[in-house]
């Protein structure tokens, strides 16, 4: 990809989890601006057709472009396993999801050459995953872990109750075959704020791989083709310009989304999408 002088990246998410994506981001590449949007009203994507989340996928990402993204990141793991290549056939720009890159991380840290990745019952069932390692020669255990998702969500990141979840779903992940296992990957936006209650239970020797940091590294790998723009160029700012969409309540999002940020959420726009 061309240097973009300040790049606007969109990043398209079925809901907030997405923000863990636009986290990491931030922090590795903070010279560009960021549209982020959440499909709030017509989550979750997990329960839904194939068909369906190409549609809401597209049409979201169509939205992002309108906006002015010159760069799109797909947050959403569903999304990614069952609308990417729709998206990059349509896109009149560059896409980057969210499985590829973490994938590629997995293979890199492992050397037993097996991995577990936990993710949704979705994401798990699509076997996106699993694709992208085993094409590297690495062997993978897929934990679909259902319960994380809601217990993120309540803010119970440190709760005995999720720990206890966690617990029972690692013990069973690295089991029989995947004992051995070295590398965990988290294969859902959500699982990054459960990162430090899961380096606590899981083996000692396990690498924790984070898709969101694995995709932030590819998205600033393809802008540093070329420098963004010079140190002393006055566009080089140090604060990114961010604005949020939500097709649902825009201060639903707000309250939520600011604790998968980090910091508070500003600018929501609520758009309605036709079907």
């Amino acid at each position: 990809m061309r240097s973009i002088r300040r790049p606007t990246i969109g990043v398209f998410d079925s809901g907030v989890g997405g923000l863990t994506v636009l986290h990491a981001l931030l922090d590795r590449i903070p010279d560009a601006d960021y549209l982020y949007f959440g499909d709030t009203a017509r989550l979750p994507y997990g329960s839904k057709s194939a068909a369906t989340v190409v549609h809401y996928a597209m049409g979201a990402v169509r939205y992002l472009q309108e906006q002015g993204a010159e760069f799109l990141v797909i947050a959403c793991n569903t999304a990614t396993a069952l609308a990417l290549d729709q998206i990059k056939t349509s896109s009149l720009v560059e896409v980057i999801g969210v499985v590829e890159p973490g994938a590629e991380a997995a293979a890199k840290a492992t050397t037993q050459r097996r991995v577990v990745v936990i993710g949704t019952e979705a994401t798990v069932a699509s076997h996106a995953y699993r694709r992208a390692l085993e094409t590297r020669n690495v062997a993978v255990r897929e934990k679909a872990c259902p319960l994380l998702v809601p217990l993120v969500e309540e803010g119970w990141t440190e709760h005995s109750v999720t720990e206890q979840v966690a617990r029972i779903y690692l013990a069973e992940a690295f089991s029989e075959d995947s004992r051995d296992a070295d590398v965990l990957v988290l294969g859902c936006t959500h699982y990054p704020l459960l990162k430090p209650l899961l380096r606590r239970i899981a083996p000692a020797y396990v690498t924790i791989v984070d898709s969101a940091e694995s995709t932030a590294h590819t998205v600033a790998r393809q802008l540093e083709i070329d420098p963004l723009h010079p140190p002393n160029d006055p566009e080089r700012r140090t604060v990114p310009r961010l604005k949020f969409f939500a097709t649902d309540s825009a201060d639903k999002f707000k309250n939520m989304g600011t604790r998968f940020l980090g910091h508070p959420v500003e600018d929501v726009v609520h758009v309605d999408l036709k079907e």
